[in-house]
């Protein structure tokens, strides 16, 4: 038996969290999608801020309408569930529409694109604003008036409208798809422990790339159990087992050139970024942890192999001071506007050519930034022209694609889903992409620890088994900065 209809009278915020909520909630025209023209203005208000999230899902809202086709109905098109309950002497006056959206799943985790169906309730009159005597929220209790008079499920994210609503009994729900409610909670690291033969236990599903550690245990005379100190490392790969041998990965194979990973899990994360069938990892870890620095020894390493070409390095331009400081208000053409915000690469950088030119029986040229800051510089440059490494403005993605590189995207807690939306479209064929960031540090003024991109992703990652995740929960800096990372 077919599931029951449903009707929803969308907000103006359930549009500006995702347009596409309007593509989840509909489930295939099943259920019966409504705005309000008060909504339609809202978003018609928005689309012109070129600074806010909210400008931007406005203006994608928008580019949705303009490719839509659509035609004023009447009171018998709408919906079953639309019509079954209306009060028909306060709607009499009241006209329609209705916007057949083209919706693309091939973006949205759907197979092809097709129509979903919009409709849009017109009414010229409310009766609530000749009485309403608050200065603000005249908008909600005219969206919420709608929602009575047809008796719709009301969708919102603002709760102080949700309150208002169901005071009045109105039935209300929230949506909101780019959130991600306990962000603190995810997690790949699993530990097991075992007596004879390491196993996963059968009720544990476990998806590509998590991490596992197996802790042997045994039988004391005493008949106590005791840790012996064998422990074994493995990712979950296709519901089997895959032994990481770290002894052997990065013992004396290892090329002296690149800086050996210091504990497990940066072992787990070189050991991820450079497997054979993982394109895509995402990686959280705060100032310290050594996101940047293992990223870049591993891009190395694949370079040196072959696998890919080069390595490119992009960081979020968003930074924590004020408007001024961004990158249009700094001095020097755009390479150098652009190399205010590449340190992190750069200090990976010179990192490993002081570790190289420990090593290295000719330290004239390539290994001198240990030396001075004029041969540091052009240490620095020779460097990233051997492995060919670029830096590049997120903003300038647009239109390229990047392939046979090794992609690394930072400070993607400062990015909107649209914009990492952006930057993963761009990735060409053998790209290797590494997404990395510290939730603890949002800078944006429109993001939060809950919504960014970086969290986004790491919520796909712990269902997904095209992505690879992991934290790096230890920091490899001083103890001034741990404290600051734990207190602030």
């Amino acid at each position: 038996m077919a599931s029951v209809q449903n009707c929803y009278l969308l907000d103006t915020s359930v549009i500006l969290d995702d347009p596409t909520n309007i593509l989840r909630i509909s489930d295939e025209n099943h259920n019966g999608v409504v705005i309000t023209n008060v909504v339609l203005a809202e978003l018609n208000s928005k689309k012109d801020d070129m600074r806010s999230e909210a400008g931007f899902q406005a203006r994608e809202f928008f580019r949705l309408a303009d490719a839509a086709w659509g035609e004023p109905i009447s009171f018998i098109e709408l919906p079953e569930c639309v019509r079954n309950h209306v009060d028909m002497e306060e709607c009499k006056n009241d006209r329609y529409y209705r916007l057949a959206l083209n919706f693309d799943r091939s973006l949205h985790g759907g197979e092809e694109a097709n129509l979903i169906d919009l409709f849009i309730v017109h009414r010229e009159h409310y009766r609530v604003a000749h009485n309403f005597s608050e200065p603000k929220g005249i908008n909600d209790a005219k969206i919420g008036e709608i929602a009575d008079d047809y008796d719709l499920t009301l969708l919102s994210n603002d709760m102080s409208f949700r309150i208002a609503a169901e005071i009045r009994g109105i039935r209300t729900q929230s949506i909101r798809n780019s959130s991600v409610e306990a962000p603190e909670q995810i997690d790949f690291t699993y530990t097991y422990e075992y007596e004879e033969t390491p196993a996963i236990p059968t009720e544990v599903n476990h998806h590509n790339f998590d991490q596992l550690t197996f802790i042997q245990k045994a039988l004391s005379t005493s008949s106590e159990m005791y840790e012996t100190g064998i422990q074994r490392h493995a990712f979950c790969f296709n519901n089997q087992i895959e032994w990481c041998d770290f002894d052997r990965r990065f013992g004396e194979h290892f090329s002296d050139e690149l800086v050996r990973p210091l504990n497990v899990e940066q072992k787990f994360y070189y050991a991820m970024m450079t497997h054979p069938q993982n394109y895509v990892t995402v990686v959280s870890g705060s100032t310290g942890s050594g996101k940047t620095l293992v990223a870049l020894q591993a891009g190395l390493e694949l370079v040196e192999e072959g696998i890919v070409e080069g390595i490119v390095y992009a960081r979020n331009t968003v930074t924590s001071n004020d408007q001024q400081a961004e990158l249009g208000f700094r001095k020097g053409d755009e390479e150098q506007k652009l190399a205010f915000f590449m340190y992190p690469l750069y200090s990976a950088v010179n990192f490993t050519i002081e570790h190289q030119s420990k090593r290295s029986i000719d330290a004239r040229v390539e290994y001198t930034g240990n030396t001075n800051s004029v041969k540091r510089e052009n240490a620095t440059e020779v460097f990233m022209k051997k492995y060919n490494i670029e830096v590049m403005d997120i903003a300038h993605m647009r239109g390229t694609t990047i392939s046979r590189k090794f992609v690394i995207i930072d400070e993607a807690q400062n990015m909107t889903n649209a914009t990492l939306k952006l930057i993963g479209t761009r990735m060409g064929d053998e790209t290797r992409l590494v997404v990395m960031g510290d939730p603890g540090q949002i800078d944006h003024p429109f993001l939060s620890k809950r919504r960014n991109a970086l969290v986004s992703l790491l919520n796909k990652a712990q269902h997904n088994n095209f992505i690879a995740g992991i934290q790096l929960r230890h920091t490899i800096r001083s103890q001034v900065a741990d404290w600051f990372d734990k207190n602030f």
